[in-house]
């Protein structure tokens, strides 16, 4: 598969958006208007903040309720019960950028198969992040930390479901973990991006679920992003869920959505390109635009993630 190019950098959407950052609100997020509000689609949370827009025709679907939807059964799962590095016949290694350096100016090296940065033990996959250079890797790019990117990417991909993936995240500064999803035919944005869990160090708690597409995102000013807030990410694991289906996306944690993404049922691909698969990523980045700087005493630092579960009718 080509690679995807995926997320901008955050200095520059705020400045497409003319967006500033009071307090802990980021990428725009936030249930007060932050986010733009482009025509097709609606991003009016149901919970985790105040703040809608009109929605445009067709109608805004109804949000199923919390949890698994009814008549949706169990397709794809990772339990992470093993020992050791993670099941290769779900998950692959994203290393691909690690000699030309990350987007966003990350500061990461990915590693492939190395029980230090990626492990399961005692039913949980743990990605750690730590500040280590490897010199001796031939793709070494000069990082000054390592850490993993899972993917399912030539192993499994999805069109429509509800995704729930249970973790604890890493809140030191300039963690950057994430849960999100690209279109496997390889253009970014054009065949879509859904951020199921964003979150930074530096805006402990504050959680970011997003949708881009070729028409919809930060380089044309038309971003959608909304956050919500969860105060004990870093320390409890939590529920972090998508429903996914021909009329909408909907982001939400613990049964509670705070972002929807409705299809403008148009035929315009532009806006719409979420009736095509796409993989699931797991990843610690560390730094870059919406990272920030890096503490360096927060070292090991771990995500943890308890499942990965994926329904479909």
């Amino acid at each position: 598969m080509a690679h995807a190019n995926p997320r901008l950098s955050t200095f520059l959407r705020w400045a497409i958006l003319g967006l500033s950052v009071v307090g802990g609100v980021a990428c725009g997020g936030g249930g007060s208007g932050g986010s733009a509000s482009p025509s097709g689609a609606s991003t009016t949370p149901s919970s985790g903040g105040s703040g809608s827009t009109t929605p445009s025709t067709p109608s805004t679907p109804t949000l199923p309720s919390g949890g698994v939807p009814a008549n949706y059964k169990l397709v794809w799962a990772d339990e992470f019960n093993g020992n050791g590095l993670v099941d290769s016949s779900k998950w692959d290694y994203d290393t691909e950028r690690n000699k030309a350096g990350w987007y966003n100016n990350e500061l990461q090296y990915y590693s492939r198969a190395r029980l230090e940065n990626a492990a399961m033990s005692n039913g949980v996959l743990t990605i750690t992040a730590l500040k280590e250079k490897l010199t001796s890797a031939a793709d070494y790019g000069g990082q000054s930390y390592t850490s993993a990117r899972l993917l399912t990417r030539g192993k499994a991909s999805w069109t429509y479901g509800y995704f729930e993936i249970r973790a604890k995240l890493p809140c030191g500064l300039g963690t950057w973990p994430a849960i999100w999803m690209l279109g496997t035919k390889g253009a970014w944005p054009d065949d879509g991006e859904i951020d199921i869990m964003e979150h930074v160090g530096k805006t402990k708690g504050q959680i970011l679920g997003s949708a881009y597409s070729n028409y919809y995102n930060w380089a044309s000013g038309t971003g959608t992003t909304k956050s919500t807030t969860v105060p004990d990410a870093c320390d409890a694991f939590h529920n972090y869920q998508l429903f996914w289906d021909a009329d909408q996306l909907a982001i939400g944690v613990d049964g509670k959505y705070y972002f929807q993404f409705v299809n403008p049922k148009n035929g315009d691909y532009k806006k719409w390109p979420f009736d095509q698969p796409q993989y699931m990523i797991l990843n610690l980045a560390l730094g870059g635009d919406l990272g920030g700087p890096v503490d360096d005493t927060i070292f090991p630092s771990k995500f943890e993630i308890d499942y990965v579960r994926i329904y479909q009718k």
